[in-house]
């Protein structure tokens, strides 16, 4: 169990805890007092802390997710699926007319992309949300163009998935799903951010105030990804060089 320790860094009372917690299993029994563990037990360990450290899940929803994972029953597809559900925010359904058609909406949107997903799943629900929150903010400038964010959604996801289809074993896979899904998160949220000062920066310049909205070809802006050609933008969106 020390050299388990060492090629992990995880601690041997740590380690001990995972298996009295079955989280890991047991080695191979060589004497009375000792056990024989591969490498799998180091992929085993290293997931553990993953789902911890990164994704803070409780030892609850780590072994839930380990026995998804360790039974053979189930597809790759489903593994990996059970994997993203336990680190998807829940979300409750609304209640009202309004909440009904935010669903439609969302089940519409989800349908013209020839996706398939439950409605009363929590990232449909969050959708749905967000739907209802932008209309009643008056935001039809973001519902005009939501097929626009779903096919930003479809690039990634395939990126995210083809990333995923590389690595070497399932619980280096279902690690990708656990962290690689929230620090990609992080990262596409980032870059947008320097997308959108790039894209103010080619439209509006130092002189956005007389903007001649009707002459912007929102397509061609769209084709290009916002590409901006001149010096680089100075500060944030509407704002000037960060304090």
């Amino acid at each position: 169990m020390a050299d388990l320790s060492r090629a992990t860094g995880v601690s041997v009372p740590m380690i001990k805890f995972y298996l009295r917690e079955g989280l890991l299993p047991s080695g191979e029994r060589t004497s009375p007092n000792q056990a024989k563990y591969g490498q799998e037990h180091v992929r085993r360990i290293k997931l553990v802390r993953a789902m911890a450290d990164y994704a803070g899940l409780s030892i609850a929803e780590i072994r839930d997710v380990l026995g998804h994972l360790d039974d053979p029953s189930h597809g790759l597809h489903d593994r990996l699926g059970h994997a993203q559900t336990s680190i998807t925010p829940k979300r409750e359904p609304g209640e009202g007319e309004e909440w009904a058609a935010a669903m439609r909406e969302a089940e519409e949107l989800i349908a013209r992309h020839g996706w398939r997903h439950h409605p009363d799943s929590s990232p449909m629900r969050s959708v749905a949300g967000v739907l209802l929150t932008l209309r009643g903010l008056g935001y039809d400038g973001i519902l005009d163009r939501l097929d626009d964010y779903a096919e930003a959604a479809g690039t990634i996801a395939r990126a995210d998935v083809a990333g995923m289809a590389e690595e070497p074993n399932l619980e280096r896979m279902i690690e990708i799903v656990v962290v690689g899904t929230s620090l990609g998160d992080a990262l596409v949220a980032a870059l947008r951010r320097v997308a959108q000062a790039n894209v103010s920066a080619r439209l509006f310049g130092d002189d956005w105030k007389v903007a001649q909205w009707e002459n912007v070809d929102w397509e061609d802006v769209r084709r290009q990804g916002g590409a901006f050609e001149g010096p680089a933008p100075e500060g944030e969106i509407c704002g000037g060089p960060e304090a």
